[in-house]
């Protein structure tokens, strides 16, 4: 009854997506809320804030909507002074539990009202090349045909132990793909996920008439995001959206990539049982061999029984940096990626080199 209670008071509170409920605290008789106008973030994180803080200000927000948006009673009071707002009370009629369980619980909650951060998460962009060029039918059967690649390395990730919870948002021609689960075990199953799902295409593309499989230009990167919850109608759902520094070297990446290629970009982040970050060959290097090491994969009832990166490859001896500029003259690094698998004496290249 209580959280059916929340649940309507947040709804009022949230105002179809006027507002945004940036963290919460139990109370005696309640809760406490933290809640501004959307457009209340850009304003207080600008360079051109009257305070002069606008970077610290953004700091601050971004420490504020990372992970769990639970604050203690004191702390709530302390984050709406410096934002200069009044927290907003939530009257219950009967008490909430204050167990970590219902802690979780109220958070999931609070966040489909909210917008939140990530520093290091990992990313992938699939793009289907000259997708406005083929029949409606054929541009729906290419997107069925990535959407069958991706569900299909999941199931065979999933049986081998590896269990990818992926989402996606579509780009109209592709998709952005990214773990729900944070870490470095998670960021680097993204990628394991992005190979297999490549390597899927390129089996499937094998076999295929024209136009039916998709060829693919495709990117990979580790960074910071924000996450939205979508809102459908009068309700948010718990389906999300991501949009930041990741996503926007992804679409940035994807303009440098011929039709079949694969770049990704210029980062470093931790690999598991790693102490130092590390950066795309080493990652490359750990989704290979955690693909070889599957003795029951299976590509097309065919066991994968090798995985070689061509010289030109990142972290290989004949690997060049790639800068990509875009039209806003906005540059970054990236790397080409290139491998040959061998599949039960069916041999298969992927990524096309730089010229």
């Amino acid at each position: 009854m209580a959280l059916d209670q929340l649940e309507a008071t947040l709804k009022k509170q949230w105002r179809l997506g006027q507002s945004i409920v940036l963290c919460w605290a139990f109370d005696p008789n309640g809760l406490l809320t933290i809640v501004v106008p959307h457009y209340f973030l850009g304003n207080f994180t600008s360079p051109n804030h009257p305070s002069g803080e606008g970077q610290n200000n953004e700091d601050f927000i971004r420490q504020l909507i990372s992970g769990s948006r639970f604050k203690a009673h004191d702390e709530i009071f302390e984050n709406a002074g410096r934002l200069g707002v009044a927290p907003s009370f939530i009257k219950l009629d009967s008490p909430l539990d204050t167990g970590e369980a219902s802690i979780e619980m109220i958070d999931e909650m609070i966040k489909r009202y909210s917008v939140g951060h990530e520093e290091s998460r990992a990313v992938a962009l699939f793009d289907i090349a000259d997708f406005s060029l083929f029949r409606p039918f054929e541009q729906a059967s290419q997107l069925n045909s990535l959407s069958y690649s991706m569900n299909s390395a999941y199931s065979k990730l999933k049986r081998e132990g590896v269990e990818v919870n992926f989402a996606r948002t579509t780009t109209g021609d592709g998709y952005y793909v990214w773990n729900r689960d944070l870490g470095a075990f998670p960021n680097v199953d993204l990628l394991t996920f992005f190979l297999l799902v490549l390597i899927d295409n390129a089996v499937a593309r094998e076999k295929s008439q024209v136009g039916t499989v998709p060829t693919l230009r495709s990117a990979f990167h580790i960074g910071s995001h924000y996450e939205l919850s979508q809102a459908e109608g009068i309700n948010p759902t718990v389906f999300s959206y991501i949009v930041g520094d990741v996503t926007i070297k992804l679409a940035r990446l994807i303009d440098s990539v011929p039709p079949a290629g694969i770049h990704i970009g210029d980062f470093t982040a931790s690999l598991p049982d790693v102490d130092t970050p590390v950066g795309p060959a080493e990652f490359l290097r750990y989704s290979r061999d955690e693909l070889l090491d599957m003795s029951g994969l299976r590509i097309d009832e065919k066991q994968l029984s090798d995985i070689r990166f061509e010289s030109w490859s990142a972290g290989q001896s004949e690997e060049r940096l790639i800068k990509v500029t875009d039209k806003h003259g906005m540059s970054q690094g990236a790397h080409n990626v290139g491998f040959a698998i061998e599949l039960e004496g069916l041999a298969l290249a992927l990524g096309m080199r730089n010229r």
